[in-house]
């Protein structure tokens, strides 16, 4: 049975340490969740996603995955875990994000939005009670809700209007997902939105609550607002939310940025950074190993280069291959970089949110979050 199991909350912060309990295990928070967007790591083999990186977590897509394969395919091959043979917990998006962001392609109607496959230009009708259906079939352990995400900046009336279309749609979403009669065994998370205006974030978040859902997630976030911004309106939206409830921000963040998200309340996050900059020879490391906390691995200055991207990083990667190695390989487009680019990133995410979650539990979070942003460059 899906449910939320708060261990710890800090008081000077209110950043939470929990457990995530659902069908396909146990999910300790706060956690960072590998985005795999077509039922895969970017190149990762799940024997080390689950393996030595213990991923417990990890996101798929619905609009890409509705595309290709498609839902009944996946459902026919015995849902989204068999199909991808991952045995831990999966957590899938509703598409809105990707259709919205091919704004070309779409025409938003109060029945849905229709949109033309980037693959094939053939057209296909999103409803919120279709996108259920879909994570449904898929198997999903938590689903998102269909809801309209807006580009920064919007004007206030444009994100009224917006908000309110995803209050409907989350309302009609929640309804047909509660008819499935697979609440208990699954969670379906409403989205707070209203663009950077935070009274409208405040009276989506107050209006979703009705819904006494699983969880809640906060989105239109990472669309171009500075920073400083995105983290104020994930504040403003946390707060609002059940102390009882995982809470979760989708689309975020550098590395330090994760601290900060759950200092605002925030349980859960997922971003494609780590593998995304990885494939492009961009390592995330300790401020200790690089002031500005990466380092670039096709820089002349690594050509003979023994050490391992980071020290004392227990990741495979770094037990076992030199700097001047992977630079090589990136540098002939050997598609075993990716690979050890990607499992050093992660393993640098998960390390973090392990480590953050270690100090709430300690009781010495507030500590923990000065130090991070005294080395923060």
């Amino acid at each position: 049975m899906f449910h939320f199991e708060l261990q710890a909350v800090c008081p000077e912060t209110g950043a939470r340490a929990g457990v995530l309990h659902t069908a396909h295990g146990d999910v300790e928070t706060p956690v960072f969740m590998p985005v795999g967007t077509q039922a895969a790591v970017k190149g990762v083999l799940n024997r080390d996603l689950a393996g030595e990186l213990d991923t417990k977590i990890i996101l798929s897509n619905t609009y890409h995955l509705f595309l290709r394969p498609g839902h009944e395919t996946i459902r026919k091959l015995g849902g989204l875990h068999r199909f991808m043979g991952w045995p831990r917990a999966i957590l899938t998006d509703s598409g809105g994000f990707q259709v919205f962001s091919l704004d070309s392609l779409t025409k938003v109607t109060e029945e849905g939005v229709l949109f033309r496959s980037h693959l094939n230009g053939d057209p296909h009708m999103f409803t919120p009670q279709l996108t259920i259906d879909v994570q449904m079939a898929f198997g999903s352990d938590i689903m998102m809700v269909l809801d309209e995400c807006l580009a920064y900046p919007a004007s206030h009336e444009a994100a009224r209007v917006s908000t309110e279309r995803t209050l409907r749609w989350a309302r009609a979403a929640y309804r047909h997902y509660k008819k499935t009669g697979a609440g208990g065994q699954r969670a379906c998370f409403p989205i707070v939105q209203g663009s950077m205006f935070a009274d409208l974030r405040k009276d989506c978040a107050e209006r979703l609550l009705e819904l006494d859902a699983e969880g809640y997630a906060i989105g239109g976030l990472s669309v171009g607002e500075p920073r400083e911004l995105s983290l104020e309106m994930a504040e403003n939206s946390a707060e609002l939310l059940p102390k009882e409830k995982p809470r979760y921000v989708m689309g975020v963040g550098m590395p330090a940025e994760l601290p900060e998200y759950v200092a605002r309340g925030i349980d859960m996050m997922d971003c494609v950074l780590p593998s995304r900059n990885a494939r492009n020879g961009y390592f995330f490391v300790k401020q200790a190993t690089a002031a500005e906390g990466h380092i670039v691995i096709k820089q002349a200055q690594y050509r003979e280069d023994p050490r391992p991207v980071e020290e004392g990083c227990s990741c495979y990667t770094c037990r076992s291959f030199s700097r001047a190695y992977l630079r090589h390989l990136f540098l002939a487009r050997e598609m075993t970089f990716s690979t050890l680019a990607t499992i050093h990133n992660l393993q640098r995410y998960l390390d973090i949110m392990l480590d953050i979650r270690q100090a709430i539990l300690l009781g010495k979070f507030p500590e923990y979050l000065k130090a991070q942003r005294q080395n923060t460059p």
